[in-house]
């Protein structure tokens, strides 16, 4: 499903009307009865008070409490501005409203004498903002938002919770916390990025109409990765193969005191797919490997004496690789010193097979985003706000002193947008993970991923997540889906372990465990 920002929506609507002939009072219309039958089922009879602001989303208001009022519901309405304010589509719901003999108000007298009017009512509407809200809530709205938040009373907004910016989902000054929102068309970025994901509640995207084809364009860029569409990429096992036809991942991983993120990584890129796995490991902690690994191969690597890998390990890195179609992956466990941020540098330059970078492979770059230039194969990254910062940080100059050229505040702020702009400048897949995880594609697409919860924020799920991107890369061979696919598997995996084991005792090992699970489940859709 598409992901739309307000400009989006803008183009939608406008092209629903100009060119499909379906009027905007039509569609407003059929915005509004969309609510009413969500609250029909939601909540049943109540005693409603609808806060309407003067733009679309109060004429979307207007047209709930005229079709409740109608059906003999007691329903209050409260604008936010004055009648003569109000034009368009808005003017004329607010006309036919009056006509229909709803009771209007306005909001002052809600204000003044809200303890009463709250105690006899037992819900709330919020039709003061829509989605084109572009700048902070101030002055009597704001006090508006807040009284709508104390009032104690269910809230269902409509299009999007009044206050969130429906772009980055962040709160514009003030912003209602809804215990349901239902939008119209797609939802838009700001319902499925925090804290606007909280604060909408419960989700519903309803159908008034827009032409299948303007909700399918191309020009929209970002998609949320749905179950249904995400199974047609699980990789086909043919009943005539064997273990070559699925891939031969190497994983370059390990220090001393790291190497449980080698064998994570190992161990769920097998349980993904990976036909074969081989551990490229530091040769000081090769027997503490070895003594536990079942499946996988090992490939003893030169270090520099200290149990973190050596420069001179880049050439037969390298040739292991082109033996065969390989993938190579680094970084979870590796640790950042000279000889691993030199490593990391040869193998960026030299690879011809693809590569997943992770971890300690992303912090050996120290911001050296120009090296993404010499790439010769695909190159999947996958930083965690943290490790993005660092990411866009120039590289460290000689003084010492790093200027961070966005924080981690900043990247949050606007996690798509950081995502797009990175893969593109660099032509690299980039997976920024976090709430929601993003990929991102050298061609500016965004796909946002629904699935995990918050257990999974434990150690190693990361290195996990490296093990399963890469085992469906060797499968697929196609860079955006294995990145995809893998966000998804990785999701669901850790939801199935939290429905097992609790949010508070879930560890990364859980998550592997219950890959087979994840597989099954999406078959199942």
């Amino acid at each position: 499903m598409k992901v739309v920002t307000a400009k989006d929506m803008r183009n939608i609507d406008r092209k629903t009307v100009e060119e499909f002939g379906i009027s905007g009072t039509v569609l407003m219309e059929r915005a509004g009865l969309s609510v009413v039958s969500r609250i029909k089922e939601l909540f049943g009879r109540k005693k409603i008070i609808v806060i309407s602001g003067s733009g679309n989303n109060g004429g979307d208001g207007l047209v709930v409490a005229r079709n409740l009022h109608s059906e003999g519901w007691d329903v209050k309405v409260f604008l936010t501005s004055r009648p003569a304010d109000m034009k368009g589509d808005a003017l004329r719901q607010y006309e036919a409203a009056i006509r229909y003999g709803v009771s209007v108000g306005q909001i002052d007298h809600l204000l003044s004498r809200y303890p009463s009017i709250f105690s006899r009512h037992a819900l709330i509407v919020d039709a003061v903002l829509g989605t084109g809200l572009n700048k902070p809530v101030t002055g009597g709205l704001s006090e508006v938002l807040r009284l709508i938040n104390s009032s104690g009373l269910p809230v269902i907004s409509v299009d999007i919770p009044s206050g969130v910016s429906s772009d980055n989902g962040q709160v514009m000054g003030d912003a209602v916390r809804a215990d349901y929102t239902v939008t119209f068309g797609l939802p838009k970025r700001g319902h499925l990025l925090y804290p606007g994901a909280e604060l909408s509640g419960g989700l519903f995207v309803e159908d008034i109409g827009f032409p299948h084809e303007l909700l399918e364009s191309e020009s929209i860029d970002t998609e949320l990765i749905e179950g249904q569409e995400i199974c047609r990429l699980i990789p086909s096992r043919r009943s005539y193969s064997h273990k070559g036809n699925y891939g031969h991942v190497l994983i370059v991983a390990g220090s001393r005191g790291r190497t449980g993120a080698a064998l994570m990584a190992a161990k769920a890129c097998l349980r993904t797919g990976a036909g074969l796995v081989t551990l490229g490991i530091p040769e000081s902690v090769a027997d503490v490997i070895q003594s536990r690994v079942t499946e996988e191969m090992t490939l003893i690597l030169p270090d520099k004496g200290d149990g973190t890998l050596s420069e001179k390990a880049s050439q037969k890195i390298l040739d292991f690789a082109c033996k065969a179609d390989h993938i190579i992956a680094m970084g979870p466990g590796m640790g950042v010193s000279t000889g691993t941020e030199r490593l990391v540098r040869n193998l960026i330059r030299g690879s011809q097979s693809p590569l997943v970078i992770d971890a300690d492979g992303i912090n050996c770059l120290r911001g050296d985003r120009r090296i993404f230039g010499k790439i010769k194969c695909p190159v999947i990254l996958t930083p965690h706000p943290g490790e993005m910062a660092r990411l866009l940080s120039p590289p460290l100059p000689s003084s010492g002193k790093r200027k961070i050229s966005m924080s981690v505040q900043e990247i949050e702020k606007d996690r798509i947008n950081t995502a797009v702009s990175f893969a593109k400048d660099t032509k690299t897949f980039l997976v920024l993970k976090g709430v929601p995880t993003i990929v991102a594609s050298p061609d500016g697409k965004a796909f946002l991923n629904p699935t995990g919860n918050a257990g999974m924020a434990t150690a190693g799920t990361g290195d996990v997540l490296t093990g399963m991107i890469s085992g469906l890369l060797g499968q697929n061979k196609d860079t955006l889906h294995a990145c995809v696919l893998g966000v998804y598997l990785h999701g669901r995996a850790g939801d199935i372990a939290a429905s097992e084991k609790g949010q508070h005792s879930l560890i990364a090992t859980d998550i592997i465990n219950n890959i087979p699970a994840a597989f099954h489940s999406l078959k199942k859709e």
